[in-house]
């Protein structure tokens, strides 16, 4: 007997590519920006992907004017003949069928990263449009689609020599409804990676719309990306640690370079796929890296016998790194390829670690010794750090039992509905806490300027008091102890004055998120508040708020043109102040120019609130950025200040 009200005619069965547009996310990772720029990557990894196998040495990607992208390798082409399964062109059988490619043990291809297949049809199914051209034996094969469907039979349109594939596609703005705008930024940052990866490559960018034009090419491969990593910090030695070897039927390429840095920078990569959670490759490098450095050490003497080994946090604080594997069935957790899952590469990657590094060291006494003394002295630092975070812990400071006294906790106890304002002095720490909403909103003054944690380790930030504080409000400990499950707000609130001195503090809350709390940024955790700029006055009684100089001149001009008796419009600002019937115009300089209600109505109050969502879209750049920012090359700093200048205005000094 059938369950009433649930039959056989309830059941979706969906064909080609309808699975694609009823659930994109399963298929790209979601449809915002991130999968917006997954339709290119798929087509790109294609060409990498002719590139690896010894067939292209160029991949370009051209924005168009009308919205459109144009992807282009100059590989062999995708094969024109008639599919014997699908009875149809095989143009059209990877087009339209989910798991239709050269890449499953055919012959197709060795090395690849295009592994399930489904890449250029969701594509298509994603598409309003799509041109395939096709170049190969003399001859231009084209066919069209809309929506994935095809509009007419694969057809020959012309003769020529070259070879290759240009795909042009029009993303879908009924499935990314967040934009079909693409970044040139982010499509930059992937192409630099392809060449880095791919020795021998080109790849090319065009926007037609500005002009853009740029290309890349990387004789040296992962030496050259560890050098522009590396750049503008203090490296332990100009030399590049490389080393390319073959182990069965997979190749391990590894380069590193140490940095006088506390962090570590290491890139993994399977088939020139970006790995971001690692895999199999990252823990066999770890472990050979560790075990590489604790050997050399006691062999030569520079650890004693009865002292510990050096822990993989020590050798690798400074380190950056990039490994890169390529192997002829790849396992990849999920369409977005994030982490490697095959287990055989840990042993490729540690024996190659295991051979070629010990040799190198062996061979080069000095930066062997260097590297080595860089671990003892993070070793001991680490020591330093344990016994002071135990001094803390005993004394119960960063434990959520007893909070921080300077923290105006809120009454809620669910974290969801809980925001954590931290707020750049007791001044604005007292108007906050006048003003706020004390059932979801929590308080934390910070005095003065934060330690800046890009140039100290644990124990010295373990040593200042706002750090601390810091820490325990949150309640998600610090390094091994980290948990985000302890997070006690999932709205952190950065709050500080509109000025130079409320950038500078920003700046550095940002950078120890950035580097000692990363997930919170990752989550989504994070804002930065945008107080106003300024105050219209109108009357007695009307206020008015404007959270830039732009908005400011906007809102004088509506109120001057709403005006019935508004005469000639004149420029001097005092004229155009009475003109639009204000009284006063005031310019904060500081979040405590605002009492209670003001704070409240203007940066607090979630209905006319406007708050900044801190997002790590490429974490390479911010790398970067903070060390050149927040580091200790002075020269980095003072250039940038040099080269940024001509667009600061308004300056408070």
């Amino acid at each position: 007997m059938a369950k009433k009200g649930y039959t056989a005619d309830q059941i979706q069965v969906l064909e080609g590519l309808e699975p694609v547009r009823k659930r994109p996310g399963m298929y790209i990772g979601g449809t915002g920006l991130e999968g917006l720029h997954h339709l290119v990557w798929e087509i790109v990894d294609n060409g990498i992907d002719e590139a690896l196998a010894g067939y292209a040495t160029e991949v370009s990607v051209k924005l168009l004017a009308d919205g459109g992208v144009t992807v282009t390798d100059n590989g062999r082409g995708i094969p024109t003949d008639i599919h014997p399964k699908t009875k149809k062109s095989t143009v059209e059988t990877v087009l339209t069928v989910l798991h239709a490619g050269g890449k499953f043990g055919g012959g197709g291809y060795k090395v690849s990263g295009g592994l399930h297949g489904v890449g250029v049809s969701v594509v298509n199914a994603l598409s309003t449009k799509l041109i395939v051209t096709v170049y190969g034996d003399g001859k231009i094969h084209q066919q069209e689609y809309e929506r994935g469907i095809p509009l007419a039979d694969l057809k020959v349109v012309g003769k020529s020599d070259k070879t290759g594939t240009e795909i042009t596609f029009y993303p879908d703005d009924t499935i990314f409804k967040e934009s079909i705008q693409f970044s040139n930024e982010t499509i930059l940052d992937r192409l630099r990676h392809a060449a880095y990866l791919t020795k021998g490559i080109r790849t090319l960018f065009e926007d037609e719309k500005t002009g853009q034009r740029y290309g890349f090419y990387f004789e040296g491969g992962i030496q050259s990306y560890v050098k522009h990593l590396n750049l503008g910090k203090d490296v332990v030695d100009e030399d590049v640690f490389y080393v390319e070897k073959q182990v069965e039927d997979s190749v391990v390429e590894i380069a590193l370079q140490y940095a006088e840095a506390f962090t570590e920078t290491v890139k993994a990569f399977a088939n020139n796929v970006p790995n971001p959670e690692g895999g199999t490759h990252l823990t066999g490098f770890r472990t050979a890296l560790t075990r590489v450095i604790n050997e050399y050490a006691r062999k030569n003497g520079l650890i004693k016998e009865k002292e510990e080994n050096l822990t993989g946090e020590d050798t690798r604080e400074g380190l950056t790194a990039v490994i890169l594997v390529k192997l002829p069935d790849p396992q990849f957790e999920g369409q977005t390829k994030g982490k490697l899952g095959n287990p055989e590469v840990q042993g490729y990657v540690a024996q190659v670690m295991n051979e070629y590094l010990s040799y190198y060291l062996e061979e080069h006494p000095a930066i062997a010794r260097k590297i080595v003394g860089k671990a003892l002295l993070s070793a001991r630092a680490r020591k330093a750090a344990r016994a002071a975070r135990d001094n803390i812990i005993r004394k119960g400071a960063l434990e959520g039992s007893g909070l921080p006294g300077k923290l105006a906790d809120c009454s809620s106890r669910n974290p969801a509905d809980s925001e954590l304002y931290i707020v750049e002095g007791d001044s604005a720490g007292g108007s906050a806490k006048g003003g706020r909403d004390s059932k979801t909103q929590a308080i934390l003054p910070l005095r003065g300027k934060v330690l800046n944690v890009e140039r100290a380790r644990l124990d010295k930030m373990l040593a200042n008091n706002e750090i601390v504080t810091l820490i325990k409000a949150l309640g998600v400990g610090i390094e091994e102890q980290f948990s985000m499950d302890g997070l006690r707000y999932h709205r952190i609130i950065i709050m500080t004055d509109a000025d130079v001195d409320g950038a500078h503090i920003s700046t550095l809350l940002l950078t120890f998120f950035f580097r000692h709390m990363r997930d919170i940024i990752e989550r989504g955790h994070l804002y930065l508040a945008k107080p106003p700029l300024y105050l219209l006055k109108s009357g007695a009684s009307k206020r008015m708020y404007a959270y830039s100089d732009e908005e400011r001149d906007q809102m004088i001009d509506k109120l001057i043109g709403d005006r019935k008796d508004r005469g000639t419009t004149v420029q001097n600002e005092d004229d155009r102040r009475k003109q639009a019937g204000l009284s006063d115009i005031q310019r904060y300089k500081g979040l405590g120019e605002m009492d209670a209600e003001q704070l409240w109505d203007t940066t607090m109050n979630p209905e006319n609130r406007v708050l900044i969502q801190v997002r790590i879209e490429d974490a390479e750049k911010a790398d970067a950025i903070f060390n050149k920012l927040m580091g200790t090359e002075v020269e980095l700093r003072k250039n940038f200040i040099q080269t940024h200048a001509k667009f600061v205005k308004d300056l408070d000094v």
